[in-house]
């Protein structure tokens, strides 16, 4: 067996499951690395005014949540709608009264990725896509969101203080709810309370729902060499952080309902979240479903309240979290909720790895330098195995003409090239597999630190030096592609060349089919390649020439 031959196996077949993958999750399929991954559809059309979406209903069943149509009767006009501005240092929303919807809300510390003179609009209606967070009573004729609100007057923006709150009410058959969102200086963290009031002289048992309803589109595309999650995830004590796409939706292929006292609920995409998390340990239902007659798609939670005699009141408070993908934040949300930031399988390595990331950039300041000094350590911690898989090329590299001879000798003959080539190696004490046995044991690392870089929003509109202003984008003169290219085409040179002219020929050719797919790479990824080949060449280019000067 030719140690060539393993490693260009090896590193041939690792970059074909990565491109498969990729490929397939870009055209809708499963994903090896990152499972769940949704399948991605051409954006709906945006309906305007309020989202005519399904109102929950709370099922009988012990682990089953199901939803109702909407009761009969026209939508509310938007006409009737008043919608309220909320501005803080972060985020702009808008409110409308029109079933006190979130139907806006803009981050002002993220520029759109195909117009950076915009903001990111995560949740929207009447433009590209339809992505609001909706609540409201369930359990009888009570105020929904297909309810008018009345606002009630007050300061919209923060000024000199560290808090605004907006306080909606609507009644209906003698119930009244009272719906208060409160924005916070320097939170994602939208507090929302639910107070309802029965002044009927009956007895009544209603339940608080909130929804998240949205569409199959995306907010940033992704490349065809690379896909992430788009879509709804659940998470309960129980059962832990659970993915659906939309496509499982559709089909109710086992949908992630829930019951507990316990668990949040999101909607996932590339670099932003939102959800929603209850207080306490309030008995819920999460649930997950498409909304009837329509492309669009709802993730949720019933909160029952119990019964409430006449005169008496309740209430229920949560948070809705709407905003990037950043550790800090998420680990302060919910239990587990930095899980939406996906890292596909390796989670457990990529997490420390991403840790690492944040120590050295409180330091440095700057993403780019990080990268660089990121990849100096692992490659410093991989040392003794990459040093181990170079001298094992060495050795290689020194015998390949008797390995030519014995081909030559032997050719025809597959059984005694085989035993010869054997002999070759116990004589020279070569270990066949001693080049590729430390490169297999470094994949995974290689693997879990490609998601950090391409799930971390924190590359996002991050600069590193001249040309390069957003590390989570293309190289725009595709200079580190390049630079890629030829190093990949260095080592391939200071690698013992095979003596199958089949095989050297398919290595010339690798660092142009490499360069082709990292021109289309987020620059960061490309960066880290690109630091890590030069050190790899330095590193094998003075184990080779140990060897070499010790042959002579």
């Amino acid at each position: 067996m030719d140690i060539k031959r393993t490693v260009l196996w090896v590193v041939f077949s690792l970059s074909l499951l990565m491109l498969w993958d990729a490929w397939t999750r870009y055209n809708g399929g499963p994903s090896l690395f990152a499972p769940d991954a949704a399948k991605q559809q051409a954006p709906s059309q945006a309906t305007t005014g309020s989202v005519n979406a399904d109102i929950p209903q709370s099922s009988a069943k012990p682990a089953v949540a199901e939803a109702s149509q909407v009761p009969a009767g026209p939508a509310t006009p938007a006409s009737q709608a008043e919608v309220i501005t909320v501005t803080t240092d972060l985020v702009k929303a808008e409110i409308s009264t029109a079933g006190g919807e979130l139907v806006r809300l803009e981050l002002l510390k993220h520029q759109d990725a195909n117009d950076p003179t915009k903001n990111v609009v995560l949740m929207e209606t009447g433009g590209v896509r339809t992505y609001v967070a909706q609540s409201g009573l369930i359990g009888g004729a009570f105020p929904n969101h297909r309810s008018i609100f009345t606002a009630r007057p007050g300061t919209r923006t923060l000024d000199s203080g560290s808090s605004v709150s907006v306080i909606l009410e609507a009644e209906l058959n003698g119930v009244k709810l009272t719906k208060t969102y409160v924005f916070k200086r320097g939170e994602y963290a939208i507090d929302i309370k639910h107070e309802i009031l029965n002044a009927t002289d009956a007895s009544i048992t209603p339940s608080v729902y909130l929804q998240l309803v949205r569409d199959d589109s995306k907010l940033e595309g992704d490349s065809m060499f690379y896909s992430t999650f788009n879509g709804p995830a659940v998470y309960t004590d129980i059962e832990k952080f659970r993915k659906v796409s939309f496509e499982d939706i559709a089909k109710a292929k086992n949908p992630p309902n829930a019951v507990g006292d316990n668990g949040w609920i999101a909607m996932v995409q590339h670099y932003f979240v939102s959800a929603y998390q209850p207080d306490g340990k309030t008995p819920r239902e999460l649930f997950t479903k498409k909304i009837a007659d329509a492309n669009l798609y709802a993730v949720g939670a019933i909160m029952k309240l119990g019964s409430i005699a006449p005169g008496a009141n309740a209430e229920q408070s949560g948070k809705i979290f709407a905003g990037p993908q950043e550790s800090s934040n998420l680990e302060k949300f919910a239990t587990d909720f930095d899980l939406v930031k996906d890292y596909g399988w390796l989670t457990i390595i990529a997490k420390p790895i991403f840790w690492l990331m944040e120590q050295i950039h409180q330091i440095l300041g700057n993403w780019g330098w990080t990268i660089i000094v990121l990849t100096i350590l692992i490659k410093l911690a991989f040392f003794p195995l990459s040093a181990a898989s170079y001298r094992s090329m060495a050795k290689m590299k020194l015998v390949t003409p008797k390995m030519t001879a014995i081909r030559e000798r032997h050719k025809g003959d597959a059984q005694k090239m085989n035993a010869a080539m054997m002999e070759l190696y116990k004589t020279e004490k070569i270990n066949p597999l001693g080049g590729c046995l430390p490169i297999v044991v470094q994949i995974p690392v290689f693997i879990a630190l490609y998601w950090v870089l391409l799930a971390s929003v924190e590359m996002r509109n991050a600069p590193w030096l001249g040309w390069i202003q957003d590390l989570s984008t293309p190289d725009p003169f595709y200079i580190l592609p390049v630079i890629m290219a030829v190093s990949m085409f260095i080592q391939t040179k200071l690698n013992p060349t095979p003596p199958d002219p089949i095989q050297a020929k398919v290595m010339m050719f690798m660092p142009i089919a490499f360069s082709v797919m990292f021109f289309f790479f987020p620059a960061g990824l490309v960066l880290y390649w690109v630091v890590n080949n030069i050190l790899s060449i330095a590193q094998q280019w003075a184990i080779t020439k140990k060897f070499t000067d010790a042959k002579a």
